[in-house]
């Protein structure tokens, strides 16, 4: 189902439901419809919503992990947006820590799926020839752990912005940002209710990483999905939201 793209000031953003905000914050390759399943669910109980995070947009000095958090923060205020319930996957849950760690007062809980932040896998040591399909095809296949699920429509949304030369050195820095902003002594005082949903066979933020945040998260809490890889909420979105929505009901009060 498609959805309206909503203009506020600089902002875009989807919004469907009443209730507590549900804030879903994307990756580096993330496009609104890997969270389709997710609005299409939690619309009934929740307020849905789906900043379109400026990857391309802002300067190369502020397209940062840092950067990107605060445009999250303006968006927040711009909407009046309180006690929020936030949700990010990859990178998107690495934005969403950064906020959160500056701004906990106004978080009621995170969810993390495959989240960077501690290690995760790029595109490898060098970035990918223009043109070669074949290899981002293969590369996004990787995301998931049934290939099947790297649609034509998403691989060839994956190769227009490597083929677009600003867009691919927003990616390269965003990418690069991600792992010098190593979360690693700093996650520990997150002290708001944290779920962590982790596909078990995710090669880019692997298990390890799901097991590290768990440890130094003091309020984690760690569900696993079998034969899964990078993007849960859109490879098992049954299972996914099934364990969301537990999580979101413990801490709705």
């Amino acid at each position: 189902m498609d959805y309206e793209i909503k203009h506020s000031g600089k902002f875009k953003y989807i919004e469907e439901g009443e209730g507590q905000p549900l804030i879903l914050l994307h990756g580096l390759f993330g496009a609104l419809s890997n969270f389709m399943d997710l609005v299409d669910y939690f619309k009934k109980t929740h307020k849905v919503i789906i900043p379109m995070l400026p990857l391309y947009d802002l300067t190369l000095l502020d397209t940062t992990v840092s950067g990107l958090a605060k445009h999250v923060d303006k968006f927040l205020e711009n909407r009046n947006l309180h006690n929020v319930h936030l949700l990010g996957n990859s990178l998107g849950g690495h934005i969403g820590l950064v906020y959160a760690l500056k701004h906990q007062e106004n978080v009621k809980t995170i969810t993390l799926t495959g989240s960077s932040g501690l290690f995760e896998n790029g595109m490898g040591e060098t970035y990918p020839k223009r043109g070669d399909y074949e290899f981002i095809k293969r590369k996004t296949e990787l995301t998931f752990y049934d290939p099947k699920v790297a649609t034509k429509e998403l691989v060839d949304e994956v190769f227009a912005i490597v083929n677009n030369r600003l867009k691919a050195l927003k990616v390269i820095s965003l990418a690069k940002s991600a792992i010098r902003h190593n979360l690693g002594d700093e996650v520990s005082n997150i002290k708001v209710p944290t779920c962590l949903i982790w596909g078990m066979n995710d090669t880019i933020t692997p298990p390890m990483v799901a097991d590290e945040f768990k440890k130094l998260i003091p309020t984690a809490e760690l569900h696993w999905i079998d034969k899964c890889g990078h993007a849960a909420m859109m490879e098992v979105p049954d299972e996914f939201n099934k364990i969301l929505a537990a999580f979101l009901e413990k801490h709705k009060a």
